[in-house]
């Protein structure tokens, strides 16, 4: 899935676009996608001045939004749709992502109740394991304003 179609799951653009590329799926079941950390990136002007690190936070947000892109293309639900990020745990910072690093997101569904979606999420550069979570996210119909 190219850039173009992402562009179609999510709401997000840049800066806060945080998936360039889905390299596999399996529709309901699991995601590989590429997140290519580039040194022009916002956050490296002030994090951290002549050592730049990706922020935790932005890896957990490059995981949700896989998971996303995961739950938005798995799901049943027709017309508009909203995903929101719901929930976090086990969060677990490996090492650090520096610019010139891939991230290669992996995520598989581990549950599924209604419109709550759990997914565990795991990212790694070089085969080296960055960032690991679970996330929850929920999605719903997009309300219209009347």
């Amino acid at each position: 899935m190219d850039i173009q179609r992402i562009l179609e799951l999510l709401p997000h653009r840049y800066p806060f676009l945080m998936v360039d590329r889905v390299l596999e799926m399996e529709t309901g079941k699991r995601i590989k996608a590429l997140k290519n950390v580039t040194f022009n990136e916002p956050h490296f002007l002030g994090h951290f001045p002549g050592e730049p690190i990706m922020p935790g936070v932005l890896m957990l947000e490059a995981l949700a939004q896989m998971g996303g892109i995961l739950i938005r293309h798995s799901t049943d639900l027709e017309g508009e749709l909203e995903i929101f990020f719901a929930a976090i745990d086990n969060a677990r910072f490996r090492r650090p992502v520096k610019p010139g690093d891939q991230l290669i997101l992996e995520g598989e569904i581990t549950g599924r109740k209604g419109p709550f979606w759990k997914l565990r999420g795991r990212a790694l550069v070089d085969g080296e394991l960055a960032v690991e979570a679970d996330l929850m996210g929920v999605i719903r119909r997009k309300k219209v304003d009347e």
